[in-house]
């Protein structure tokens, strides 16, 4: 292999881990450089999704102190993530290349456009909620969505996942920030398992990347921690802009 795809390969991974931990992401950067390095678009997209799934988990575990409790609305929000992983990494597994990134781009500027009014939307869901396990409910089908979603593409999934838990916790960037890396950690890993088992994973292409995302993904954690709040969340809606005129231009048009 040529020593600056090597090169290229190692940089994307420690700028998609850093960009995971902070806003969601890094299929922004990984994904194309995948693609550059020679990988049809379903095994690209397979492949990236080993490489920077640990970035979310060390993310979590570097602001650890931020973690939930262990309680019965973590255990079923983990297990609809596991689920739709599963669900979303069968769905790409059975279309063509030119199929699977459609939907995309309308994905993500829905998500952006969620995070970027996430506490003008949960006050008026305040006034408006009829009950708490009613609202409840709709969280936990969200997150299923988004989690079959993430199995199925991943690119924006820690854009959505964000918007998604800031309505519960629209004034808690930090803790919406590692739980998101949690929840993620879980779709990844069921759909990695899901792509392992069915042989869709380059291991050399993928293996160099993650020893970039391991790192980067470490680094981000540990920013969250120190970054104020308002520049997390400017730095995800620019995310979500970019990303969605990034993947239109290159999809739809």
């Amino acid at each position: 292999m040529d020593v600056m795809l090597i090169a290229l390969l190692f940089t994307a991974g420690i700028a998609g881990g850093i960009i995971n931990a902070l806003a969601g992401g890094a299929t922004l950067i990984t994904f194309p450089v995948m693609l550059a390095a020679g990988l049809t678009p379903v095994l690209a997209n397979a492949s990236n999704a080993v490489a920077v799934a640990p970035g979310h988990l060390l993310a979590a575990y570097a602001d650890r102190e931020k973690l939930p409790a262990a309680d019965t609305q973590l255990f079923i929000s983990l297990l609809l993530c596991v689920v739709g992983g599963v669900l979303g990494a069968l769905l790409l597994l059975t279309l063509p290349d030119r199929l699977f990134v459609l939907p995309v781009p309308a994905l993500i500027a829905f998500a952006t456009l969620l995070f970027a009014f996430a506490p003008a939307i949960s006050a008026w869901a305040e006034r408006r909620r009829a009950g708490a396990d009613a609202s409840r409910m709709h969280g936990f089908a969200a997150l299923g969505a988004a989690s079959i979603y993430g199995g199925f593409f991943g690119a924006g999934l820690g854009v959505i996942l964000t918007a998604v838990l800031s309505l519960a916790e629209p004034n808690d960037i930090r803790k919406v920030k590692v739980l998101k890396n949690l929840l993620a950690t879980a779709v990844s890993l069921a759909a990695i398992t899901i792509f392992i088992v069915q042989g869709a994973v380059q291991w050399r292409e993928t293996l160099i990347m993650l020893s970039g995302a391991l790192i980067g993904g470490y680094v981000g954690g540990l920013l969250v921690r120190i970054l104020p709040a308002y520049i997390v969340r400017w730095f995800v809606i620019v995310a979500g802009i970019v990303m969605t005129i990034v993947y239109a231009r290159r999809y739809w048009f």
